[in-house]
């Protein structure tokens, strides 16, 4: 799919491999893996078009860096967070996943954060072969601004995907939520790539991704689950710019966080 791809190590003399990949993506955008440390990576992207309402600024980390080679297999699931929100407002009591004017939604940050995320993992060649939403707000506004991105680095890139609103993906416990984790996992045990050109992206909440893992999770943060190997976490992906939210983490790591 990609029209330039290359990945370096910053701590090796030589780069571990290069690609040039011949396909759809838009000429002027270009994906960059590098290894940072001994256990992380970076994913930037190059473009070329001078239209600042098309510029990345962020960086897309994951850890460790032997999972590479894991993150292009189709046979993948990416357990996903959605994006930054609002903690100015809380989610009332019995609120209903599809009432946006009550519940606790994206910034608008946020939704430019995901957009940005959506360009990185297009021009890094992370594209989803299908993707399983929650219905609440925040998780389709993720949605809309991951697919915005992919579609800007690719009108192509989600041609032939499928994408789906899951009432099982839906806030643990919640009004019309899940009433357990029972359906997710088999949503993901399920999953085997076959005939998918990408992993399965997986949208939905904190609660539901702690329940199903035990792995505190940042807004916009994708866990990489092996269903192959009983759903193992195998590492995660988020952006640089990421932090601990004041709704699920300690205020002490909240109001230290300097970089993550």
């Amino acid at each position: 799919m990609l029209k330039a791809y290359a990945i370096a190590a910053t701590l090796v003399a030589t780069p571990l491999f290069a690609q040039d990949l011949s396909g759809d993506l838009v000429s002027d955008i270009a994906g960059n893996i590098t290894r940072v440390s001994g256990f992380a990576g970076e994913m930037t992207v190059t473009m070329g078009s001078e239209d600042s309402t098309r510029s990345v600024k962020e960086v897309l980390r994951f850890e460790p860096w032997q999972m590479l080679e894991e993150l292009f297999r189709d046979d993948i699931v990416l357990l996903m967070r959605h994006g930054p929100t609002d903690w100015s407002k809380r989610d009332p009591a019995d609120v209903a996943p599809d009432d946006c004017e009550n519940q606790r939604v994206m910034t608008e940050e946020g939704k430019q954060q995901m957009r940005e995320l959506g360009i990185l993992m297009v021009a890094n060649d992370i594209v989803p072969g299908r993707i399983a939403v929650s219905q609440w707000c925040r998780n389709q506004q993720t949605l809309d601004a991951l697919r915005a991105g992919m579609l800007d680095a690719d009108p192509k890139a989600l041609d032939d995907v499928s994408i789906q609103t899951v009432p099982d993906l839906n806030l643990l416990l919640s009004l019309q939520g899940a009433p357990n984790v029972t359906a997710m996992r088999k949503l993901i045990s399920a999953w085997s790539g076959d005939g998918a050109s990408g992993p399965m992206l997986v949208i939905t909440h904190y609660t539901n991704i702690a329940e199903l893992t035990e792995f505190s999770v940042y807004e916009g943060e994708m866990l990489v689950v092996d269903p192959k190997r009983d759903n193992r976490v195998l590492g995660y992906l988020r952006l640089k710019s990421a932090a601990p939210d004041i709704g699920h983490f300690d205020p002490d790591v909240v109001e230290g966080e300097t970089d993550y």
